[in-house]
């Protein structure tokens, strides 16, 4: 890896950076510095520096030395990335036919994180001094640092509830004097029997198997448990297990909206909050957690799918809650599964995985059904509570009027719920007032001038929105092709829609919309979840990040409006995403005191995932869809790659994807199946098109992907191509 060259007095590393490039890259080392595979470095890249790593494997002895750029910096501060975590970033990239390096681009996030915070001025009391004269605000400063700690002058101010002048008064006289602190002291360690809650009998097996998988290494255990079955509870005593042995914990969630409910029940139970890692913490918090997870002083992180690559020192136990979320995929730059890659993760450093969820994915549950993973079942709720009852309604026989959107059983099942002082939610997976817009006189319909997408009306922000690149443009008063006024209608229902519906059906009621892209963004969505959860709203209605994981203890009726809008694309695992959305949403009703209901609209109640959720068949469905996966050779049964072809000119891009496509070597094993037209075939100016290779399960896809890319047309004239392996969307 590294080696002195007798012709050349000084070392040289391979070090890996942060680029789209197959190998490390060969850097000579400054005189009087020592790297070692790990250590964190900056190296000069083309015009720029970059961050990068010194990397394991032999540096390029070919390269003649004097044509060697020098590191520039040694980050001696920062503990080197372990062989572990240099481990997972190769397997990741070779997993993804990524490049190392935009791997380790994930792991090493800033550069504010590697550098020590800067301390902060302090005061602090000066033993035995005392001021020319007392006053009541000096007596509550002084009385307020009895404790002979330093404090900020800000915060001492606060506390002893006097003026800043009266601080600075007392350093003049030097009675305290001025001190550094550091920025932020280490986070306090959870308590493990701050209030440990007790658990049913089954939470109490599942919880003790979880705690003996410690001592048998790497192993991944599926908590399957329907929704409020206290799977939280459980896996908390495995959190309390991995830090009683001194080992750091992380819990991977779906949703940022999912991070305020679950921080409070940490809290609640461990007595203090762990660490959030997600795309909304401060850059400051971030490079703190960063340097946390790295010295070990931060314990247990909560965290977004990008937090599986922090430096941790002592990772001991990862957790994957709602682990059948879609969310959890990665599409842009690499696209990775975080649950599968948590899974390689514990396998690579031998630590135990837990995956939890009320609807697990397919491949999960088969893994669990053949003895892959560890099954603990939870099939009550721990409240003791009943499953919501679930119904089907036929909208061909009991539909709205025109115009509406809401069918009569559900409208009378509200007035019901509202009656009583419960709450009522009402799911639709659209967000904004219309999925569509068009002139009533010329047919003229609002697209996105850079995708191939309709553009969505939100009415409230009086705009029209492209979900896909974030074009907006205001709504127009007449219509730009045939300039006829108040001619432009809205087709089809977003939650804005039903919102309205609601409102003028009731109007005393307190309505809320929960949707991702309205303003105030997370912060907002944090406030109105706990508004809900303390039953500051009567009537809900959300799109689908209120079917995860929320506990909203008044929420009695759930009503889908749309139940068979998830069925309607040529997903291969569309029934099972639809089954687990409308599983999830409906679970929401009754968690604590029983009583829910769940009211499913529907054209199709005679569809198999209509009839296994209103039947309450859970078993039934999974054991159909296997089968179904396993007949047809689809995942985890078989394997898929996705080939995305894009490119700013249409015709160009088809002809490439169809010569990458005649370059496929043959293999009797291998099904090819395109090139077409992607689902989406324009994204932001950029047409897009779409090969799927279909193999065997223990078929090396990996290896003749590299092959065929190798040996097929190289792209140019602003050509992209991506692999997505395992592919998880099909847009």
């Amino acid at each position: 890896m590294l080696f002195d060259d007798p012709d050349f007095e000084e070392t040289i590393a391979s070090v890996l950076v942060p680029v789209a490039v197959p190998v490390a890259y060969t850097y000579k080392v400054p005189p009087g510095k020592t790297v070692v595979p790990g250590t964190i470095v900056k190296v000069p890249l083309g015009p720029r520096e970059v961050i990068g790593a010194v990397w394991d494997g032999e540096p390029d002895a070919a390269i003649n030395p004097k044509k060697l750029k020098s590191i520039t910096r040694v980050y001696d501060t920062t503990l080197p990335l372990d062989e572990d975590l240099r481990r997972f970033v190769d397997w990741v990239a070779n997993w993804t036919l990524g490049a190392p390096g935009m791997v380790l681009r994930m792991v090493l996030r800033s550069e504010e994180a590697l550098e020590p915070e800067a301390p902060v001025p302090g005061v602090r009391r000066i033993e035995g001094a005392e001021p020319d004269r007392q006053t009541a605000a000096r007596r509550r400063v002084l009385g307020t640092m009895e404790d002979g700690f330093a404090w900020t002058k800000s915060g001492l101010a606060h506390a002893a509830g006097v003026s800043p002048s009266v601080i600075d008064g007392l350093i003049q006289q030097n009675v305290l004097e001025v001190v550094s602190m550091p920025a932020a002291p280490p986070p306090p360690r959870p308590q493990l029997d701050f209030a440990q809650k007790a658990l049913t009998p089954a939470q109490t097996a599942a919880a003790e198997g979880l705690i003996a998988s410690f001592d048998k290494g790497a192993g991944v255990s599926l908590i399957d448990g329907v929704t409020g079955s206290g799977k939280t509870e459980v896996y908390f005593e495995a959190i309390a297990e991995a830090i009683r042995r001194d080992r750091q914990a992380l819990v991977l969630l779906p949703e940022i909206a999912l991070t305020e409910q679950f921080l409070r029940r940490f809290e609640q139970r461990f007595g203090v909050y762990p660490a959030e890692w997600h795309s909304e913490i401060t850059p400051k918090n971030r490079a703190r957690v960063w340097r946390g997870v790295a010295s070990g002083d931060i314990r247990v992180v909560i965290g977004a799918r990008s937090s599986l690559f922090l430096p941790f020192r002592e990772l001991g136990l990862i957790i994957v809650d709602e682990e059948h979320d879609a969310a959890f995929k990665q599409d842009d730059r690499v696209p990775y599964s975080a649950r599968d890659m948590a899974v390689v993760r514990g396998h690579i450093s031998g630590f135990p995985v837990v995956l939890a969820s009320a609807t697990p994915s397919v491949e999960s549950r088969v893994n669990a059904d053949s003895g892959r993973y560890t099954l603990y079942d939870l099939p009550e709720r721990a409240s003791g509570a009943a499953l919501p009852d679930l119904k089907a309604i036929d909208m061909r026989l009991d539909g709205p009027e025109r115009g509406k959107w809401l069918a009569p059983q559900l409208v009378h099942a509200i007035k019901d719920t509202f009656a009583a002082g419960d709450q009522s939610l009402l799911f639709l997976n659209r967000r904004g007032y219309a999925p569509l817009t068009l002139c009533r006189t010329c047919g003229h319909r609002f697209q996105c001038a850079h995708c191939s997408a309709w553009l969505v009306e939100h009415r409230f922000q009086k705009k029209l929105v492209c979900h896909h690149c974030g074009h907006t443009e205001p709504v127009p008063q007449s219509c730009p092709s045939c300039g006829q006024t108040d001619s432009l209608v809205a087709c089809g229902p977003g939650v804005e829609r039903i919102a309205e519906e609601v409102s003028d059906l009731f109007p005393q009621a307190r309505t809320l919309v929960l949707s991702s892209d309205l303003a105030g963004g997370p912060e907002r969505l944090k406030r109105e979840m706990k508004l809900v959860e303390e039953g500051e709203a009567d009537i809900v209605i959300g799109t689908q990040l209120v079917a995860k994981g929320h506990n909203f203890p008044k929420m009695k009726l759930v009503g889908v409006i749309d139940a068979d809008l998830g069925l309607a694309h040529g997903d291969p695992r569309a029934a099972e995403k639809t089954f687990q959305l409308l599983a999830q949403v409906t679970g929401r009703a009754g968690r604590m005191t029983g009583g829910g209901v769940g009211l499913l609209q529907t054209y199709n109640a005679e569809h198999p995932v209509i009839k296994a959720l209103y039947g309450g068949d859970k078993a039934a469905f999974y054991q159909a869809e296997i089968e179904s996966r396993r007949v047809s050779g689809l995942p985890p049964f078989g394997r898929l790659a996705a080939i995305v072809i894009s490119g700013p000119d249409k015709a160009f891009a088809e002809g490439y994807a169809r010569a990458l496509a005649c370059a496929a070597p043959p293999d009797e094993a291998v099904g090819l199946l395109g090139p077409a037209e992607a689902a989406l075939a324009m994204v932001r100016g950029r047409h897009r098109y779409r090969l799927l290779t279909m193999a065997p399960r223990q078929f090396d896809l990996q290896s003749y992907l590299r092959r065929w890319l190798a040996s097929g047309p190289k792209p140019t004239r602003g050509l992209r191509v991506q692999v997505d392996i395992d592919p998880q969307h099909f847009l």
